[in-house]
């Protein structure tokens, strides 16, 4: 039987009892956008974030526009980022009309290297948006502490590390905001799209609300432009009863990676744990010279696994224009040896051992 990067299967039978129920209350109430399991979900969200204000919206993506937007970022402004993580980073910094700068990335974390930030700010640097890439929490307290001596807000890109820790707070809790994604793949899903920003900021909080809902703070007056930008009722529905056990799926994750770990020593370069936070595996990526090898061997036994990510954001000709004579070695070197294998709190110990033992095949 085939092995899929994730078992979205097996995790909606082992709460579909729990679920179906659920949703045909919430269609039977009728309360299909803004309804009470939203504003429940919030309020559950807050409470597990550990922050004041937690405010939904559509998607990742954007949560993080309306976050830059929050801030105030516009024409002639800079954000520091990663070139290493999905596009919608760095995508929603050009919808502001503004400039992302690319920071190449340490080589065993692959989150942004923080020896280079502070090199990187200008007078037009507005914000730092770090990426807990793959689950692993950047250290964001030298960040912070930049961003207090620089003037600069800091964004926290969470969307791959939903209840991993850092410092005794919850990812996305540390910056002036914290910015998640609930796209089915994420270790806090929905059976569709959705986002969440997060914040102790009330300014903030309010400002991004009135640009979730149409730029409104008082019905049908438009102050500002917005965004229609809601999380569904019935995705909220979903995320409650996910979130109940988003601690116990998180620790499964680190189970299987610390087996992988085990059983992968000496074979490729595992996952680096850097032990300022609580990695939760949103992804497990290995490092090889033979990652094409190990790819073509796993497809052919049927084990799914994929390469996060293949071309960097500097790389994209969505950035030529601004970024076209780049080089940043770290980052383009890890692309081309990354190879990340199935992970999912549903993934059983004799599939690790299947898929282990078709990579010793492979590298033999």
């Amino acid at each position: 039987m085939n092995i899929p990067m994730l078992d979205l299967k097996a995790e909606y039978a082992l709460l579909k009892d729990e679920i179906e129920p659920a949703v045909c209350e919430a269609l039977a109430a009728c309360q299909y956008i803004g309804g009470p399991n939203v504003k429940a979900f919030e309020a559950e969200a807050a409470a597990y974030a550990g922050v004041k204000h937690a405010i939904s919206c559509a998607s990742g993506t954007d949560a993080l526009l309306i976050a830059l937007r929050a801030i105030g970022l516009g024409p002639g402004d800079e954000v520091i980022t990663t070139p290493f993580t999905f596009v919608a980073t760095a995508s929603t910094v050009l919808m502001c009309g503004a400039k992302p700068v690319f920071v190449d990335i340490d080589p065993r974390t692959f989150n942004l290297d923080l020896n280079q930030v502070e090199a990187a700010i200008t007078p037009a640097t507005r914000a730092i948006v770090p990426v807990h890439l793959f689950g692993q929490p950047v250290q964001l307290a030298p960040l912070k502490a930049l961003c207090e001596k620089h003037g600069l807000k800091l964004i926290e890109d969470a969307a791959q590390s939903f209840g991993a820790d850092y410092a005794g707070r919850k990812s996305g809790a540390f910056g002036d905001i914290g910015c998640t994604s609930f796209y089915p793949s994420k270790n806090l899903s929905a059976f569709g799209d959705g986002g969440l920003m997060v914040t102790d900021d009330d300014r903030l909080a309010a400002e991004m609300r009135v640009l979730a809902s149409h730029g409104s703070r008082v019905r049908y007056h438009h102050h500002v432009l917005g965004y229609n930008s809601r999380l569904d009722e019935l995705q909220a529905v979903i995320l409650r009863i996910k979130l109940k056990r988003l601690d116990n799926f998180n620790q499964r994750r680190i189970a299987i990676a610390d087996s992988y770990n085990q059983q992968l020593a000496g074979l490729v370069e595992t996952p680096f744990a850097d032990g300022h936070g609580r990695h939760v595996y949103h992804q497990y990526t290995i490092l090889s010279d033979r990652r094409d090898t190990i790819q073509k061997v796993l497809a052919d036994s049927g084990i799914a696994c994929a390469v996060y990510y293949p071309v960097p954001l500097h790389r994209q000709e969505m950035f030529a224009a601004t970024h076209g004579d780049v080089r940043l070695s770290v980052t383009e070197r890890v692309a081309q040896r990354c190879l990340s294998l199935p992970i999912s709190p549903m993934l059983r110990d004799e599939q690790i051992k299947r898929i282990t033992g078709a990579m010793r095949q492979a590298l033999a």
